[in-house]
């Protein structure tokens, strides 16, 4: 199947401002866009590319004193398939992990492992290891936390979500990346483009939050604000948490003025 993604972000600045976006389809897509994203600036000014620490792709740009517009458009193949399930998926000992995942053990900016570690080891301790604790993990988050855009807060962290039971899809997966750490599992924050393909479409497009676990030897996806397998996923950026993956990084102030978002299914590729 085909999929169009992109995005429109208009923004006002009173004085030339420093950006970093993070906004384009992750690297290990790239052999899956069949068009490739088009991205305009309104006025127009030069960007350039470059890749983070955590390999995403990154916009640097220098946005103009007034109103300013980043619009961004491809299109992906995608299987089709929903999220894979590996019943079976092992929790390696800390001591056999490759050394890259080390980073999603420890605490970071929105995940504090530190004051979730008891709650973990009770909720938790006494479930076998594997796939179904990790389940269990998200099963808890999607059922402890109730979804409110309106309660959207971006200082909010794992513990503000744990005892605030409110949150948004980053909420969600800050928690559940904490508790997996907690419990000695690999655990890293993803964002990205998730389509209302094969189910109802219930709010305006965004983009979207979840985490990728690593059990038997990959990184496997969860969801815990869905919870279900989905259609359709498209990744633009992985971190520790929301701190390293910011769609928006401005070094200097800025009025978010509109921001809309689609990823819808089409019969075939624009062509440009």
């Amino acid at each position: 199947m085909l999929i169009r993604y992109g995005y429109e972000i208009n923004l006002h600045c009173q004085a030339p401002t420093p950006m970093v976006c993070l906004l384009s389809v992750h690297d290990d897509r790239a052999a899956d866009v069949r068009a490739v994203e088009r991205v305009f600036t309104t006025p127009i000014i030069p960007t350039t590319t470059y890749r983070d620490l955590f390999g995403n792709r990154c916009r640097r740009f220098v946005a103009p004193a007034g109103d300013f517009t980043l619009w961004g458009d491809a299109t992906i193949e995608d299987s089709g398939l929903h999220d894979e399930a590996v019943l079976d998926a092992a929790e390696w000992p800390v001591a056999d992990l490759p050394d890259e995942t080390l980073v999603y053990l420890m605490g970071s900016r929105y995940c504090e492992t530190d004051e979730l570690s008891q709650a973990a080891w009770d909720l938790f301790g006494h479930l076998t290891p594997g796939w179904g604790r990790v389940q269990a993990v998200c099963d808890f988050v999607n059922q402890h936390i109730a979804f409110d855009y309106q309660q959207a807060r971006s200082t909010r962290t794992a513990l503000g979500a744990f005892r605030e039971r409110v949150g948004v899809c980053r909420d969600f997966a800050h928690l559940a990346v904490a508790l997996c750490r907690c419990l000695n599992i690999p655990a890293r924050y993803v964002n990205g483009h998730l389509g209302d393909i094969g189910v109802p479409v219930v709010d305006p497009m965004d983009f979207s939050a979840w985490i990728e676990v690593y059990l038997g030897g990959a990184w496997r996806t969860f969801d815990p604000r869905n919870n279900i397998p989905r259609i359709g996923r498209i990744v633009v950026a992985r971190g520790r948490d929301a701190a390293d993956v910011p769609l928006i990084n401005s070094f200097g102030p800025h009025t978010l003025t509109s921001f809309k978002v689609w990823t819808y299914e089409v019969d075939q590729a624009p062509v440009y």
